[in-house]
C-alpha cells in the first residue's frame, strides 16, 4: 500500500481535483474544519473525490474557511478489487456498521436484496452513501463503494453476471475450514458477488436457487452462527484473503 498521511484531515470533495483549481466548502465541510478541528486559513488538508486520485489543498476564507485551494498530488488513483457486497438489510445501527466494514474491507459495491426473511424493508441509499464517505476519509480510500439500489434476490440473480463467482454464506452449510473451500477458486473468477443473508437466514426455494447459480460457492464460517453484521466481515476478510487483494502482486 503506498504511503499514507493520517496525520492530515481528509476530505472528501465533489468536484474536480487539479492544481490551481478552487474549491469551495459547503457549511458541514466550513463548520467541520473551522469549528471541529479548528483549522484557519493557509492550513494543508488532503481531498480526495473518488477518481482524480488525493490531493494536497490549502484552507483559505476570511473569517472562516471557505475554499480550498488545490495545491498537489499527494496519491495517485487506485482502483478496487472487483469484490460486490450483497446483504439483507439490517437496522440503522448495524447496518451503518456493516456498511463502514464492508468499505474498509475493499467492496467496490454495496447491493441492499430484499429476501423472504428480511427483517427491514426500507433503505436510506442517502445514509449509506454518507457511511461509504465518512470511511474512505478515515482510512486513506481513494476510490469509493457504489451504493446500489435495493432489489429482490430473484430479480438481482437473474441479471447478475454467470461468470462471476458467488460467494453465498449459509448456516445450513457443512461445517468446515472456509478458507479451503475457497482456495480452489484462486485465479478462476470473473469479478466476486458476496452475499449474506438475514438473520432469519435463507428460504429454502432460495437456497435452492442460490445454488442452481453457475459458479457458485456455499460457504460455512465456522461452528458459531453469527450476526449478519459480524458475517459481513469474517467473510470479506476470508475472501480478500483468499481470492481479492490481500495476495501479494
Amino acid at each position: 500500500m503506498p504511503h499514507t498521511d493520517f496525520r492530515s484531515p481528509r476530505l472528501y470533495v465533489d468536484a474536480p481535483l487539479a492544481a490551481g483549481n478552487r474549491i469551495p466548502l459547503n457549511r458541514n465541510q466550513g463548520n467541520y474544519l473551522g469549528n471541529v478541528l479548528r483549522l484557519g486559513t493557509g492550513t494543508n488538508v488532503l481531498v480526495f473525490n473518488g477518481h482524480d486520485g488525493e490531493w494536497r489543498a490549502e484552507i483559505s476564507g476570511r473569517k472562516r474557511p471557505e475554499n480550498l485551494e488545490i495545491v498537489a498530488v499527494t496519491r495517485k488513483q487506485d482502483h478496487l478489487p472487483d469484490v460486490r457486497y450483497a446483504f439483507a438489510p439490517l437496522k440503522h445501527a448495524r447496518l451503518d456498521y456493516m456498511v463502514q466494514k464492508a468499505v474498509e474491507m475493499g467492496v467496490c459495491a454495496l447491493q441492499p436484496l430484499l429476501t423472504r426473511f428480511t427483517q427491514v424493508g426500507r433503505v436510506n441509499g442517502d445514509r449509506m452513501r454518507a457511511n461509504v464517505i465518512e470511511a474512505a476519509e478515515q482510512c486513506g480510500i481513494l476510490s469509493l463503494a457504489a451504493v446500489e439500489e435495493p432489489v429482490s434476490l430473484d430479480g438481482w440473480l437473474s441479471r447478475r453476471a454467470p461468470e462471476r463467482l458467488l460467494v453465498f454464506c449459509d448456516e445450513a452449510a457443512l461445517t468446515a475450514n472456509p478458507a479451503q473451500t475457497l482456495e480452489p477458486m484462486r485465479g478462476g473468477a470473473q469479478g466476486i458477488d458476496v452475499l449474506v443473508g438475514p438473520e432469519g437466514g435463507f428460504a429454502e426455494d432460495e437456497r435452492e436457487s442460490l445454488l442452481n447459480q453457475p459458479h457458485t460457492l456455499r460457504l460455512s464460517l465456522g461452528p458459531r452462527i453469527l450476526r449478519a453484521d459480524t458475517a459481513a466481515v469474517a467473510v470479506l476478510a476470508l475472501v480478500q484473503t483468499v481470492l481479492g487483494d490481500w495476495q501479494p502482486e
